[in-house]
């Protein structure tokens, strides 16, 4: 079923929209689907890609955390039956591109594509978040496939901040550079209906950056380095004076920061402050002892009042004291004081009081400021760094894949197998994936695979090629599935790649990017 059809499906009040493709000439295969409805939108401010490169820090990379917002990239079976994942024309391919001999490693022997690396992003709460996906053909060498939802927040309808895309992750390291996005082509039912049938986004990136070793500067060069739009990081220590006055009398910044503190002493320490204390009712109910008085912040007894070193002992009762308050002022008062609605109706509070003695001090904090700058140099493009994976469309279920990703999360019972921080893969025959209606995931395909979330956007490569590292994408990891609620993932889904989805890819593989703009 096509995009329209399925959504001229849809139930009694279910909205119809109607669109206009947004693409370009398209080389290639005819295909008899009809056009697909194509959701093209920026993904870099103008003149912040450099500093969104510079931003991940392998820190930042090795901290930063899969994606689960809403769980939706995790769902138990809900309803019983298989998708209906069939073509909507002639299958079709274009061809991969090599890797040059390049590797990422062997996994249990299969060797790992460099192609398949991890996409970055920051989400809507400000999180560094990160999915999987792989590079792959197109004429400018520039294009990324991963997952829909791992680039799109369909809540605030638009792209997630700071994408970008390192192919080969691994342990927070970037070997063949640092690919920031430039625009992100994905299918309309998917940014405007949230349908998972569609949840794959191809994405042009730039020419990626390698980032060079940090390097410290004075203030001058760090602040027009910033201001360019470079990374940097000022760093601040607390040193004793001699220390302080060396840097300084070396042209480095510092400031003197005056510091006062309260430290509790008892009553015959030399310079001891008499204090009355607020507390709360039960801490001072639970104090034994006579109750002083207290007057204008005076401790007294009985009508005389004391002199400091008459004072009862630390902790000792001093009297209460009732406020009569408005209800606004009661029902907002947080503070220790009890509140009470007295037999009249009156709001009160009553507050309560003990001793309390008290040092004050005052001391000299100096501290000093270093600056550091981190510089990238110019990578070249994507695809002729790493290769290009091929792509596939309309191919019959029942082939084998290989399907790579970083998995990381738990399974629901617990058990976590994967770091997230090395590339995985499972190997399985593709067959009709079980329908899940939360998500609207009615014509996947599926394979057995264990995989836990992390591993979205990852590839399903067919006819991969085990000593050349390529072979030919035909889908996206979207969903992983527990198909029979055993609490243990079974299933990874893709949408099944169809004349649609060529058309998008056609589209995308077509639009230039270039260098990083300053």
């Amino acid at each position: 079923m096509n995009s329209r059809a399925k959504r001229l499906a849809l139930p009694a009040g279910g909205a119809l929209v109607a669109a206009t493709m947004i693409a370009a000439p398209l080389a290639g295969t005819a295909q008899a689907a009809p056009k697909p409805d194509v959701k093209s939108a920026a993904l870099t401010p103008s003149g912040n890609a450099k500093a969104i490169a510079a931003y991940w820090t392998s820190s930042k990379l090795k901290s930063a955390k899969t994606f689960t917002a809403d769980s939706t990239i995790s769902a138990k079976l809900t309803k019983t039956g298989a998708a209906k994942a069939a073509a909507d024309g002639k299958p079709g391919q274009v061809a991969p591109t090599g890797e040059g001999g390049k590797t990422a490693g062997r996994s249990k022997n299969v060797n790992l594509p460099i192609t398949v690396g991890k996409v970055f992003f920051v989400d809507d709460k400000g999180q560094e978040r990160w999915c999987s996906g792989t590079s792959i053909q197109s004429k400018f060498r520039n294009l990324v496939a991963t997952a829909g939802h791992c680039v799109y927040d369909t809540d605030s309808n638009k792209p997630y901040d700071n994408f970008v895309f390192i192919p080969g992750y691994y342990q927070g390291k970037a070997p063949w550079g640092i690919y920031v996005g430039a625009k992100v082509n994905t299918h309309d039912d998917f940014t405007v209906f949230e349908d998972y049938d569609y949840d794959y986004a191809f994405v042009n990136v730039y020419n990626g950056i390698k980032q060079q070793a940090e390097k410290e500067v004075d203030y001058k060069t760090y602040k027009a380095h910033v201001d360019k739009g470079g990374a940097g990081r000022e760093d601040s220590k607390v040193v004793d004076f001699e220390t302080y006055d060396r840097w300084t009398q070396k042209g480095g910044l510092g400031k003197v920061e005056n510091v006062s503190s309260e430290d509790e002493v008892g009553p015959q320490y030399k310079d001891a402050i008499g204090v009355a204390v607020e507390t709360d009712k039960w801490t001072w109910e639970k104090v034994s002892g006579d109750v002083y008085g207290l007057k204008d912040g005076k401790v007294t007894r009985g009508d005389k009042t004391l002199d400091q070193a008459d004072w009862p002992k630390s902790g000792s009762k001093l009297a209460t004291s009732v406020e009569n308050v408005t209800k606004t002022e009661y029902d907002a008062y947080k503070g220790p004081g009890y509140k009470k609605l007295d037999s009249k109706g009156n709001y009160t509070i009553t507050h309560y009081y003990v001793v309390k003695y008290i040092k004050k001090t005052a001391s000299v904090k100096y501290v000093i400021f270093r600056y550091f700058i981190t510089t990238v140099a110019d990578a070249g493009r994507l695809g002729d760094n790493v290769g290009g994976q091929g792509v596939a469309w309309n191919q019959k279920l029942g082939k084998k894949v290989f399907t790579f990703g970083y998995p990381t999360q738990g399974h629901p019972d617990g058990s976590r197998p994967y770091s997230g921080q090395t590339m995985k893969w499972c190997y399985g025959t593709t067959v009709a994936a079980p329908v899940v209606s939360k998500y609207k995931a009615e014509e996947q395909q599926a394979i057995k695979c264990a995989f836990t979330p992390g591993a979205s956007g990852g590839p399903f490569l067919l006819r991969y090629s085990n000593s050349k590292r390529i072979g030919y994408l035909n889908g996206v990891v979207s969903l992983t599935v527990d198909s029979d609620n055993n609490d243990r993932y079974d299933r990874t889904t893709t949408p099944y790649f169809n004349g649609e989805t060529a058309a998008i890819y056609k589209h995308s593989a077509n639009l230039w990017t270039g260098k990083l703009p300053s």
